[in-house]
């Protein structure tokens, strides 16, 4: 007769360490958007978004790096990598399909520039950039629009090097913001 399967758990209590057949992917950074979602905040909100709450403060302070009349830029305070940028419309707005023209051309406008910024500042070799739209689709901020744009570099050994249990990022938050923010080209 065969035992019970090794990988099976069958005792909560004493399952802790007991090998199973999922590999884990461990992100306790986003117990953040977790907690701030129990508490409805940044869910849907103008008066605790923090997309809407970002550009009322100074640039430094919020990580912004660029204004523009309809959207603004500004790093992700959770970066995948070093210069991962967020552009978002001023306006509290969910999803794409719901923004207007004006800002989705100034959106597509910042990205682009941003593009071409952070191949200047920081030399990277291609990017990432997409939306999330809804909590569902893994919007963290689902209430408030916003872009991603990461930067990537040859080896950057990827979005999750968290199976290897270690990030590398090479430079402070505020340090990016200083660097992009001074690579940004003037408005006319």
């Amino acid at each position: 007769m065969v035992g019970p399967d090794p990988l099976v758990i069958r005792d909560a209590a004493t399952g802790a360490a007991v090998p199973d057949a999922f590999q884990r992917l461990w992100n306790p950074h986003r117990m953040a958007y977790i907690d701030a979602g129990r508490e409805g905040k940044g869910r849907g909100h103008e008066d605790d978004c923090p997309f809407c709450e970002a550009p009322q403060k100074s640039d430094e302070d919020a990580l912004i790096v660029a204004r523009g009349e309809h959207a603004y830029v500004l790093l992700n305070l959770y970066p995948y990598n070093n210069g991962h940028l967020l552009v978002c419309p001023y306006r509290h707005v969910p999803l794409y399909d719901e923004a207007t023209a004006d800002e989705t051309r100034e959106m597509a406008e910042l990205t682009q520039t941003a593009m071409r910024v952070l191949r200047a500042v920081s030399h990277c070799d291609g990017f990432n950039i997409g939306m999330n739209q809804g909590e569902i689709a893994g919007a963290g901020v689902a209430a408030h629009l916003h872009q991603h744009i990461v930067p990537r570099w040859a080896s950057d050994s990827n979005f999750f090097p968290i199976i290897a249990r270690t990030k590398s990022m090479s430079q402070l938050l505020g340090d990016t913001r200083r660097l992009v923010a001074e690579g940004w080209p003037a408005a006319d």
